[in-house]
């Protein structure tokens, strides 16, 4: 693109204005240095009146003149101070190279994360009270939204400013198509999803019982199933280039264990959701930095006789780990961290302190009158043990829930994942855990006001998020 000088130097006065000779038809710049486009004759000498329709814009001609008429393109350039042209010379202007920026100028591109798992559709009645059987009950409410546990934690992710792209499978039906469309409109990059073209998409039938605020899911799944052959080489580097993060949800699993492997050889941290037991979770739990569980989890997982027994136990199972956040819903969240400083010289001097016991007491440390969320941490370095399983170096964190009105709840569909999308968020950004835990429990509650898993989704300009 010319700059403004070399504009002004090539250009010609016609009827007490300026205009600037470009290859092609001229244009016109107004006092203000603000260029506009213009329609005129190929000739480029005669300009007459310019008038709009709805075909858009076209030339008036008078009478004996050639019609042929073309569009200019628009071209923008910020306003500059207008100076006399006689100081300095315009002729000895040079025009910088297109790249002479600094690089520090650059504008820093948003952390990118990869997400393979469910998407679907989700059509949400919301209910006076959950049905007996055999009876018939009328909505209060009717909802059909984009859903799966990928699709709602990307879309969070991408509203708080990061840039995800998702591997997933859909077919080219109307439900796939209106699902592309709501990843799109939220900028989530869908280039690497598969469109088979007969089968249907997923969705999801969900009750929301408006009396007990609890919703009940009966799901569908995709057909045909996506198989690991339908994500080629090409693609599955291409979607992994450049990513910080890489999240799965367990589904898709064969296809998951192919992007998690070539991952793992990129050195490129991976985040689980557990929500319960699948085919394949074992595998990709090997591959995993992070793990974000259902409250049931490590219990169902383990065995243990306790989730903070259940905690231990899966750091010591699965070294790789780093942290496993639970989710207990209006409890909060439990965080057992692992210790990644140097570890203690002689760990049989140190004192160990029970799991159970540790819990307790950042529990007597909540404040019960705070409406807000809160992180209430261990000393780090701790050496916790769990009885009949053993011990670990680390801390642990409890963080609490936002307390949400009767009267502002609506539906807890997709609390969990936007929780995770706000701990994609923190992972990618670099923010301490202490911070991202009551971040991540606003985001959740942000969602559970509003009918749906991503209509009540938070931007991070949302006032009623602190970071």
């Amino acid at each position: 693109m010319r700059c403004p000088a070399c504009l002004i130097r090539n250009s010609v006065r016609v009827y007490g204005r300026r205009w600037f000779r470009l290859p092609g038809p001229l244009i016109i710049i107004d006092r203000q240095i603000k260029l506009t486009s213009f329609i005129v004759s190929k000739n480029n000498h005669r300009l007459k009146k310019v008038f709009k329709n709805k075909k858009g814009r076209f030339v008036r001609f008078r009478r004996g003149q050639s019609a042929e008429k073309e569009m200019v393109l628009m071209l923008h350039i910020a306003p500059i101070p207008v100076t006399p042209f006689s100081s300095p010379p315009l002729r000895r202007h040079r025009c910088p190279p297109p790249m002479a920026a600094s690089a520090s100028h650059q504008p820093k591109s948003a952390p990118v994360v990869l997400g393979c798992g469910a998407v679907g559709a989700d059509y949400l009645a919301t209910v006076a009270s959950f049905p007996n059987p055999d009876d018939k009950i009328r909505s209060l409410a009717l909802k059909v939204q984009g859903g799966g546990n990928a699709g709602n934690a990307l879309t969070g992710a991408a509203r708080l400013g990061l840039s995800p792209r998702i591997i997933s499978k859909v077919s080219d039906d109307a439900l796939g198509r209106n699902i592309l469309k709501e990843l799109q409109d939220d900028g989530v990059d869908t280039s690497y999803m598969t469109v088979a073209e007969e089968g249907n998409s997923p969705f999801t039938y969900i009750i929301v019982d408006n009396q007990t605020k609890t919703r009940t899911c009966i799901h569908t799944p995709g057909y045909p199933p996506m198989t690991p052959e339908e994500l080629t080489k090409e693609n599955l580097f291409a979607a992994l280039h450049g990513v910080d993060m890489v999240y799965f949800d367990v589904r898709l699993h064969e296809t998951a264990l192919l992007v998690a492997e070539e991952a793992s050889q990129r050195k490129i941290p991976i985040l689980i959701d557990a929500e319960k037991k699948r085919d394949g979770l074992d595998e990709l739990l090997n591959f995993a930095s992070y793990v974000v569980c259902s409250a049931k989890f490590p219990q169902a997982w383990t065995g243990a006789s306790s989730t903070p027994v259940g905690l231990v136990h899966m750091l010591l199972r699965l070294p790789n780990i780093k942290f496993v956040i639970v989710t207990r819903g209006e409890k909060g969240c439990l965080m057992l961290e692992r210790s990644m400083t140097a570890q203690l010289a002689d760990a049989s001097e140190t004192e160990e302190t029970d799991v159970e016991d540790l819990l307790e007491s950042l529990e007597q440390k909540v404040d019960l009158n705070s409406s807000l969320p809160k992180c209430i941490a261990s000393k780090s370095n701790l050496r916790i043990s769990a009885d009949g399983v053993g011990s670990m170096s680390g801390r642990l964190l409890l963080g609490t829930a936002e307390s949400i009105l009767s009267e502002e709840l609506i539906d807890t569909t997709g609390a969990g994942d936007a929780f995770i999308g706000a701990v994609l968020y923190g992972l990618c950004t670099g923010m301490p855990v202490e911070k991202m835990l009551p971040f991540a429990a606003q985001v959740a509650a942000c969602g559970c006001r509003a009918l749906g898993a991503r209509a009540g989704l938070p931007h991070l300009t949302d006032p009623r998020l602190f970071v």
